[in-house]
């Protein structure tokens, strides 16, 4: 382990031994010790340079001489008293040290055996007796002599407890030491048990540790054996510490290596096996894939990084564990379709009656879809569209997918994105990662086993977003033609054409979709359906569609138009028909049970049974809608279920003109009321309303159903309505709805959603509706069918408005605004626009 030097330590494996003098030099006993205490230290010695070793008080060690002055001393001491002074040099490159080369503290020796070595150099065997520190020069030639004085330790402190807990502590971590380096033989362990006194076990552990010679001279130069004995204890725990982890690295590295050859061997074996028995085998697997590449139609750049993966699984183990992720991504590239795809039925008649067959109404989807049809027959090359369908639930928008693809030939393909969050959901995760799976547009594409299939992104204005990424994000390079011709998918790692892939987005509102992903969507409103048209969906499909499901032959019931139609109005409150749907089981139901009790069940379903079926009428239209109360006025909403009525409600009370606004109320709506009411103020007189009033009577405004959050300014013209109604005590027009934004000028604005508005009229039986004058535009984009026994007033400010709604009639037990009793008059100031 140590370098040999001159005037160096020998190891005392490698010590000649001569036959006439003992074998073995015993331990220093405490006798011994008192014994080389008591000795009369000489006052001047021949001093022995050390190169890299110090001599430590009652420690054997051997040194190798080999410079002229050294062995010069050596003879000389020998034929003496044999006595020298042994110092350890601070250089040990200087080859003939001065005094000032030398550290100052040194240790007595004796020297007890001289060996002359076949190779001319002189070992001899010295024990260190005491420590000295030198003094002046006395001689330089042939070799050093120089005054010397006794170095004692500080006063014994043998009885001092935590001295010896010390002491204890050397022995035990000596000999843990001992026992877990290799190369210290067993015997040194029997040495350390053996020792009895404390100094000397010191002194023989601080001479035979593993430290430099720096550390062992500073250990040398302590006075204090207390703070010695602690320096070498830390010395020895971090050596421990050190021995500890290489050991434990080296039995780690071992069993890591048995444990791969120990697989290899299994695996042989198991490779073996399975060609007896006639199975699979890695090469047989690997052999199958190569035949399977061979036949699959694919563009050189993908046959490539196959061919190139194909090449790095042969060099890869088959236990290791990226064997089966390479393995698994080489499936995908091969069942990926690449280049196969569907070929296009180009019969348009054929696509228009399969769409009308499926679904009524949504001309303009069918239209577009037919278009798109129409132009590939034509082009043949014409990249997809990326159509958005929008509308409240219900109405057919994800169904209509399954009948695209069967018009166009295609497979079909539905992913819903509701509650998604997760950007590697759209793109795929790196396959570095434990469990990596591709995107779920290429994992839907590998299903269909066709690169065109009709895609349906369901419900894409419910992604999320959170600290996994944003979808929306990612979907904008799938949904955008000029990027989607090279999608990249983090796990396939190749770009993939989904230009071919015609994408149908489905979505209830297009308030929280990105404006970025908006732009890239063709959109199409689908509006919700008529009671007309909801009779002729339930008799064309939905009735046959329960029977079916609940187990009745076709033409074993029937439900009339009638029946049809009371569900309708009196058990469903909604623009689509899925709670149209769900109230037909329920009257199948009761029949099915019927006939599985053997009872006389009816072919034929009448009031009784759907009262029976569905319990008492959900929603009473005629008590909903009335105009005996000053100060109620219908108006029309939007939601992302499509249209609505509401009723806005206005009180007043003896107060000071405070404002009260209640009904789950936005900012928006409130403002709505706050401008009504400066309106109202400001134009007082003209309505025949006196300013005072304002100021001696509260008002409380109110919108009922107030669990559902409301907000937008198409109540405006209603709420103004609704306070002109209040302070005149008029009534209110009967069956009269009205929707639209004010100013403060009075100035009706346009509002959107008027197609949902103008259904949810027809429902709770409206049947006059005041408009802007902007939105008659809209109106005439509605079918004739939507607006049948439906009467328009188109207006520009609030006069006319109010010329509409308010009758000359008072309300029942109205309220006297004054002392005098004068009631309030409306002035008609223009005429009316109507359209009929």
């Amino acid at each position: 382990m140590k370098s040999q030097f001159d005037n160096n330590e020998l190891p005392i494996g490698q010590m000649p031994i001569s036959d006439d003098e003992p074998e073995l030099i015993p331990l220093l006993t405490n006798e011994d010790e008192e014994q080389m205490n008591n000795e009369q230290m000489p006052e001047i010695v021949s001093v022995l340079p050390l190169r890299n070793t110090v001599l430590f008080p009652g420690v054997v060690i051997p040194i190798t001489v080999g410079r002229d002055k050294s062995i010069k001393l050596i003879k000389d001491a020998y034929a003496s008293d044999r006595i020298i002074g042994v110092v350890s040099q601070k250089d040990v490159s200087i080859e003939d040290p001065k005094l000032s080369d030398l550290n100052n503290i040194g240790t007595i020796a004796q020297i007890l055996r001289m060996l002359r070595m076949p190779d001319g150099n002189t070992t001899v065997i010295i024990q260190g007796k005491r420590r000295f520190k030198i003094g002046d020069i006395v001689q330089d030639e042939p070799y050093l002599k120089a005054k010397v004085e006794a170095f004692s330790d500080v006063p014994n402190i043998q009885k001092d407890e935590e001295f010896n807990a010390i002491v204890d502590s050397l022995k035990d971590i000596s000999m843990a030491i001992i026992e877990q380096s290799p190369n210290i033989p067993s015997e040194a362990s029997f040495a350390i048990r053996n020792i009895e006194s404390p100094s000397f076990l010191i002194n023989f552990i601080s001479s035979n540790m593993n430290a430099d010679v720096e550390k062992k001279q500073m250990l040398l130069e302590m006075n204090d054996l207390k703070d010695r004995a602690t320096r070498v204890l830390e010395h020895l725990t971090k050596e421990l510490q050190m021995l500890e982890l290489k050991n434990q690295i080296q039995s780690k590295v071992k069993t890591d290596l048995d444990k791969q050859q120990r697989e290899y061997f299994l695996n042989q074996q198991l490779k073996t096996i399975q060609e007896e028995l006639g199975g699979n085998t890695p090469d047989k697997e690997i052999s199958e894939m190569r035949e399977r590449a061979k036949l699959k139609k694919w563009n050189k750049s993908v046959e490539e990084v196959f061919n190139k993966e194909m090449d790095r699984l042969n060099r890869i183990n088959p236990a290791a564990a990226e064997y089966s992720v390479t393995m698994n991504y080489l499936e995908l590239l091969l069942e990926l379709p690449w280049e196969e795809h569907t070929t296009d039925v180009y019969d348009l008649k054929r696509a228009e009656k399969i769409l009308n067959r499926d679904h009524y109404g949504l001309e303009k989807v069918k239209n577009r879809i037919l278009e798109y049809l129409a132009v590939i027959k034509l082009k043949k090359d014409m990249k997809s569209p990326i159509m958005c369908l929008v509308g409240p639930p219900g109405v057919g928008k994800t169904s209509l997918g399954k009948s695209v693809a069967e018009a166009l030939g295609r497979k079909y393909v539905r992913m819903s994105l509701g509650g998604m969050r997760d950007e590697a959901e759209i793109r795929g995760h790196r396959k570095t990662y434990i469990g990596a799976m591709p995107g779920r547009i290429i994992q839907n594409l590998k299903k269909a086993k066709s690169n065109n299939p009709v895609f349906i992104l369901d419900e894409i204005d419910k992604l999320t977003n959170d600290f996994h990424g944003d979808p929306s994000s990612a979907l904008l390079e799938v949904l955008d033609p000029e990027q989607n011709t090279t999608f990249y998918d983090n796990y396939v790692e190749i770009e993939y054409d989904l230009s071919k892939v015609l994408f149908i987005a489905t979505a209830n509102s297009m308030n929280s979709i990105q404006p970025a992903l908006l732009d890239r969507l063709e959109i199409i409103n689908i509006s919700g359906y008529t009671i007309e048209e909801k009779v002729h969906i339930a008799q064309k499909h939905l009735v046959t569609k329960q029977l079916e499901a609940h187990g009745l032959k076709d033409g074993q019931l029937t439900i009339p138009q009638p029946m049809l139609k009371l569900i309708i109005e009196q058990y469903t409150w909604e623009s689509g028909v899925r709670t149209l749907e769900k109230c037909i089981a329920s009257v199948v139901r009761s029949i099915a049970k019927m006939v599985a009790m053997d009872e006389n069940a009816p072919s034929k379903v009448t009031e009784t049974h759907v009262r029976k079926a569905l319990g008492a009428p959900r929603f009473i239209l005629d008590k909903l809608i009335n105009n005996e109360t000053a100060g109620v006025v219908t108006g029309l909403g939007w939601s992302p279920n499509g249209g609505s009525v509401l009723f806005i409600e206005s009180s007043i009370s003896k107060g000071s003109g405070k404002l009260a606004l209640t009904g789950n109320l936005g900012d928006v709506m409130k403002e709505s009321a706050v401008i009504a009411l400066a309106y109202l103020k400001a134009h007082a007189e003209e309505f025949g309303i006196k300013s005072s009033y304002f100021d001696e009577w509260d008002i409380h405004m109110h919108v009922p159903e107030g669990a559902i959050p409301k907000d937008g300014p198409s109540a405006g013209i209603t709420m103004l309505t609704s306070l002109a109604s209040l302070f005149t005590q008029r009534r209110v027009k009967n069956k009269l709805a009205m929707t639209g934004e004010i100013t403060l000028r009075g100035k009706v604005l346009p509002v959107g959603g008027i197609k949902e508005k103008i259904l949810a009229a027809k429902r709770a039986g409206i049947k006059e509706i005041i408009l802007c004058v902007d939105n008659e535009k809209d109106i005439l984009d509605i079918k004739k069918d939507y607006l049948k026994d439906l009467t328009f007033h188109y207006v520009e400010n609030m006069s006319e408005v109010l010329e509409v709604a308010l009758t000359s009639q008072k309300v029942k037990n109205a309220i006297v605004m004054n002392g005098n009793g004068r009631d309030a008059d409306v002035k008609s100031t223009k005429k009316e626009m109507v359209r009929k």
